[in-house]
């Protein structure tokens, strides 16, 4: 029995270290096997679609990855340009002080009287108020273009991460279910509960990824393109916090677009105010009406805050991949307890 007993505590910390050793092994490369994890769940349904049609794994996945690479070097890439530009602009109109649709705004009538109200309830002054404004959006935009462009500041690591991010993804498509397969069966768990988590994740990430990641997208691609439409400047970068906004439950992309509304009446330019507030009403705050329960329908999901809040702890730990490792960790979470609670219920009614 003692000698049985050494045997499982010695088996156990062999675990413990060759576990320890294979993280080492596998750290430099966990960035860009993330990111193929994620993309691969992403594209797993096209990947799906396309083997249909050519009946062999290493033909879907090749076609589904130029899919992929279309993507990445084609819109995204110039997307992120766009943003960095007008990140940049934005930040030194603030710090040079001659950001005028602001200071228009501000010394509206209406505004400006509503703000000396509130300035005079807390004993603050007018040039203290707007230098507070500006300095902080100036610090968000200056931080916004770091966080962007340390991704692009070693161009050999993320050019062999790019190349390692590839080729992870096409091996995941084709052996991606029978790898699933493998590591649930070293979970210590019935295969009954086994396939309950494995069908919870798979909910949870449907609805998450795909219905609250996916409005969010299609929101700020509609906002960003009315914005420039309407000659509202940084479109892209109202575009991109729309769809950080639709995340945030009741108000959503509401917070962007109402105050631009706004902003278009008080610039005197009531037409194209009117077509925002319809835009945003009949369009933009309509797709989340009618996408997500599309796309979640009879899945199980989770509450929209707590997406929003695991979105943001997601960016602070992963970077910017968090993302979506933030929402997919939490699904795993979700999972796990949802199976240990299901188990405990069996103890006890058996």
């Amino acid at each position: 029995m003692a000698e049985r007993r050494f045997y499982t505590i010695a088996l156990i910390f062999l675990v413990f270290v060759l576990g320890y050793f294979s993280y080492e092994i596998f750290k430099p490369f966990l960035s860009p096997i993330a990111w193929a994890i994620v993309l691969s769940i992403i594209f797993y349904p096209i990947y799906v679609f396309i083997l249909k049609l050519v009946k062999r794994k290493s033909l879907a996945s090749f076609i589904t990855l130029l899919i992929i690479l279309a993507i990445i070097l084609g819109p995204f890439s110039y997307l992120s340009y766009l943003l960095t530009q007008e990140l940049n602009t934005l930040a030194d109109h603030l710090e040079g002080g001659s950001f005028d649709p602001m200071k228009n705004v501000l010394r509206h009538p209406v505004v400006n009287k509503i703000i000396h109200t509130i300035l005079s309830l807390f004993n603050i002054t007018e040039a203290g108020f707007q230098k507070t404004i500006t300095d902080g959006i100036s610090r968000l935009g200056r931080e916004s273009v770091g966080i962007i462009s340390s991704g692009l500041g070693n161009v050999v690591t993320a050019a062999l991460d790019f190349v390692f991010m590839i080729l992870s993804i096409f091996f995941l498509l084709g052996d991606g279910p029978e790898l699933l397969e493998k590591v649930s069966s070293y979970m210590p768990l019935p295969k009954k509960q086994k396939d309950k988590l494995i069908k919870q994740m798979k909910d949870i990430v449907i609805s998450t990824i795909y219905g609250g990641v996916t409005v969010a997208i299609v929101q700020g691609l509609i906002g960003g393109i009315t914005f420039f439409i309407l000659g509202i400047p940084s479109p892209v970068v109202w575009g991109l916090a729309m769809f950080i906004t639709s995340f945030i439950p009741l108000l959503g992309t509401f917070v962007i677009w109402g105050p631009a509304t706004v902003y278009l009446f008080f610039q005197g330019a009531t037409l194209k105010g009117i077509i925002l507030i319809l835009v945003g009403i009949f369009v933009i705050s309509m797709v989340d009406n009618i996408l997500r329960p599309l796309i979640i329908r009879g899945k199980m999901k989770m509450p929209t805050l707590a997406i929003f809040f695991s979105i943001l702890g997601g960016i602070k730990l992963f970077g910017f991949i968090g993302l979506i490792m933030g929402p997919l960790v939490l699904a795993l979470f979700v999972s796990v307890v949802e199976i240990l609670r299901y188990t405990e219920e069996e103890q006890k009614m058996g």
